[in-house]
């Protein structure tokens, strides 16, 4: 599908934009995360500020370790909320599927604060042994 360059991203603009590496995108579009993402005519793929637009819808939810910013789906959990986007069910699906991810996050903290409450004592009691 050609494009009209004027109103479109390269892959090394899209990357830049993004803050994904090349391969991270073409990895996305793979996987049906993105696109499908048009082409010139000389076949190389142009970006739409849609395209960028989903792309951190995409980025904000991957686990990629990429910060606080990221609600840790996989692979396997963005492809199925990108069906049900793309689907024609309503937002209940939707809102069921994020409702699920969100409740994990949320056990996922309580761990992480029952564990440095472990760290904190053990800090503070061999701290004073040190003193």
């Amino acid at each position: 599908m050609a494009v009209d360059e004027t109103h479109a991203h390269t892959p090394a603009s899209a990357a830049d934009r993004t803050g994904l590496s090349l391969d991270t995108l073409r990895y996305y579009e793979h996987e049906g995360l993105i696109g499908p993402v048009r082409r010139m005519s000389s076949g190389q793929r142009r970006y739409s500020e849609d395209d960028l637009a989903w792309i951190g819808i995409v980025s904000c939810l991957r686990d990629a370790g990429r910060g606080t910013r990221d609600a840790g789906l996989g692979i396997a959990d963005l492809r199925r909320f990108t069906e049900l986007l793309r689907s024609e069910h309503g937002a209940d699906d939707r809102v069921a599927f994020l409702q699920r991810r969100r409740d994990e996050l949320l056990e996922r903290r309580r761990q992480t604060d029952a564990a440095l409450m472990v760290l904190d004592d053990k800090i503070a009691h061999y701290g004073r042994s040190i003193q």
